[in-house]
């Protein structure tokens, strides 16, 4: 894994773009601590720089920027192509390349492919995750590119003023700001929609004129034609649609063997390295598939991570110990106290580029933390809830849109109307009773629901901490669509499968991705995700949902996969989840951190939030009444991150 950066500005002299891209990878160098380069062609006004942690070919061979064997590219590249030595074979079979290997790093593979087959053509043969910044010597054109489902980050924009303008990209924003050219003004429509959500979603960053690669995506310029061409190389939508029009035709048993082939490859190409590698286990499904699969296919034990917390309601720590000892891995685990945990905080807005405010950032951090000082790279069994039907929320929220669409719409607007009027603390009330906790909130959320005119409403509705995040982010309009334009076939899709769509588009790169790629590269840990591998992500999509949701039972295959591994009995458990309670520490210890952060004085100079609704959450919070632990958590990390970039 490594970090790229660089920039594309006429007219600098070869000292000064030297001395810059040198700033803008030190800035990165927790992403690639192994070494640097820099490469800068004054004349065409280009300059890419690297960081490398080194994982596959460990020489110098493997050193980047790396030009091609024909002169016409550089690279700067970041992540791992897993199929790359099956290229290097299918480019000597067909006598595409008539020199010798220098060495046997994917960049070299990459950068041959390119040249035999063309960028595009390379990429959808290429297995891997990646983002990358390749200059083309021949057309003076900058490609940039990102892998099918986000799995690595790319930053890029236009900075400066007037006639001098710099066309920026990097891993991380924190490159972007080593430039002179850089501005760094706050995007509010970007802030209300991370308010909402809890991250910064789709192409868009916190920054005014920086942007994010969508996945899949290619983007080329120059500065003979200075507007960006975006291009999308691969398509979910497609995946989507072509398992919608042939779908998956065996048996059900037929399903489970194919996936069990697939996963085994899969895992098996991921384990290609030339330094120590794991795997994080949590004692799940997901993550116990991918530990069982790798070590059938080691002739040693793996090694495996998991951290354990003192609440009980939070510790999967027992779980996976039993699971780590039924396989026989090279287990290691780590208890961590809460003290341990409120520590990592004041570390989160260097970790992350912009505002991030998933509270399981937390633990991922702390166990990448643990991992690195055993392994190089970690294997995790991310994405198996959006592919395989995991999250309960789908079946929950797919039965009330049923049953509240089925009403005339006048009718729903009366009722929601009802709902909503009622406070939620007399609600509250009735629900302690039944023993159902925070019955307002839930009524309220569902008002909110029953005045929707679509599923994917009903779902951005339930996944959203700040409902109406434009009257709190002053000078916002909040962009009006989670999908950021992308259309899915929603109409040949059932509810359930809509809202599995929208997580693989929006939640699993903005959130689960992007939290999983700091954290580990915080530490310098590179992290693999066998799930992603693009055969799985289309053979998930051509079974039928049935077959994911069987019975009642979610991730139906992969469980049945994982029990040719594991005993059902130590995995059939309820899904803990990866959290902290994050709401009881901040009615205690993390108390006076945030009223400092929360202050009115304080959010009111700083020009950017209403401090009234803020306010109110933080006395209800504080009071016990209610639990507003995600709306001021988004609040609190914008307000942390505010407080180490304000000057950025």
């Amino acid at each position: 894994m490594c970090g790229v950066a660089g920039f594309l500005e006429a007219g600098m002299s070869e000292m000064s773009g030297l001395l810059i891209l040198k700033a803008m990878t030190n800035s990165i160098v927790h992403r690639g601590p192994s070494s640097d380069g820099t490469w800068f062609d004054a004349y065409a006004g280009i300059g890419l720089g690297h960081r490398r942690l080194s994982i596959v070919d460990l020489t110098a061979a493997g050193h980047q920027p790396m030009a091609s064997v024909g002169g016409r590219y550089v690279i700067a590249f970041n992540g791992e192509i897993y199929n790359h030595l099956q290229l290097r074979e299918e480019l000597s079979k067909n006598s595409l390349c008539s020199f010798s290997w220098r060495g046997h790093s994917d960049t070299e593979t990459l950068l041959a492919g390119f040249e035999a087959w063309g960028v595009e053509a390379t990429l959808n043969k290429s297995i891997g995750m990646f983002a990358f910044a390749l200059w083309d010597c021949e057309l003076k054109q900058l490609i940039l590119a990102r892998d099918r489902l986000g799995e690595k980050p790319l930053y890029y924009g236009w900075q400066g003023k007037g006639g001098h303008r710099t066309f920026l990209f990097g891993s991380e924003l924190s490159a972007l700001k080593q430039h002179p050219s850089f501005e760094g003004v706050i995007n509010r429509n970007s802030l209300a929609r991370y308010m909402r959500y809890g991250c910064i979603g789709g192409e868009h960053s916190i920054y005014e004129g920086i942007y994010k690669l969508l996945p899949g995506h290619t983007l080329t310029i120059s500065l003979n034609s200075l507007q960006p061409i975006l291009k999308s190389w691969w398509s979910l939508n497609d995946v989507i649609f072509r398992g919608l029009e042939r779908p998956f035709a065996g048996s059900p048993e037929d399903a489970v063997n194919s996936l069990d082939l697939l996963l085994r490859d899969a895992v098996s190409k991921q384990m290609m390295a030339d330094v120590p590698l794991g795997a994080f286990l949590s004692g799940g499904i997901d993550s116990s598939t991918i530990a069982a699969l790798m070590q059938s296919q080691s002739s040693s034990a793996i090694q495996t991570f998991t951290i354990g917390f003192e609440e009980r309601g939070y510790n999967e720590a027992e779980h996976a110990k039993a699971v780590a000892q039924h396989l026989g891995t090279k287990h290691t685990e780590l208890y961590v106290t809460s003290s341990e945990a409120q520590a990592v905080i004041p570390k989160l807005p260097f970790l992350y580029s912009e505002p991030f405010a998933d509270v399981s950032q937390i633990p991922t951090f702390l166990i990448s933390q643990l991992a690195c000082q055993h392994v190089t790279v970690a294997l995790s069994g991310d994405a198996g809830d959006e592919l395989f039907c995991g999250y309960r929320r789908y079946q929950m929220t797919a039965t009330m849109w049923r049953r509240i669409s089925a009403l005339p719409k006048s009718l729903r607007r009366s009722l929601s109307g009802v709902l909503g009027s009622t406070s939620a603390e007399a609600l509250n009330d009735i629900g302690n009773i039944f023993s159902v906790a925070r019955l307002g909130e839930k009524v309220h959320k569902g008002a909110a629901a029953i005045n929707c005119d679509t599923i994917h409403e009903v779902y951005c509705g339930f996944v959203s901490s700040w409902d109406d995040p434009a009257s709190l982010v002053i000078g916002s309009i909040e962009p009006s669509s989670a999908l950021g334009g992308v259309e899915l076939p929603f109409e040949a899709m059932g509810s359930v499968e809509q809202m599995m769509a929208m997580d693989m588009l929006t939640y699993l790169p903005d959130d689960i991705l992007t939290k999983v790629d700091r954290a580990a590269m915080g530490v310098s840990l590179e992290t693999r995700v066998p799930l992603l591998d693009p055969r799985i992500v289309e053979f998930a999509w051509s079974l039928p949902l049935d077959y994911k949701l069987r019975n009642g039972v979610t991730k139906w295959p992969l469980r049945q996969v994982l029990h040719r591994y594991v005993p059902h009995e130590l995995i059939e458990r309820p899904k803990m989840g990866f959290g902290v309670p994050i709401g009881e520490w901040l009615r205690g210890p993390l108390r006076d951190w945030a009223e400092t952060l929360l202050s009115e004085s304080r959010i009111s100079a700083e020009g950017y939030l209403r401090p009234e609704p803020i306010r109110k959450k933080w006395a209800e919070h504080l009071s016990g009444k209610k639990n507003w632990h995600g709306q001021l958590w988004n609040v609190l990390m914008f307000q942390a991150w505010l407080e180490v970039n304000r000057n950025a």
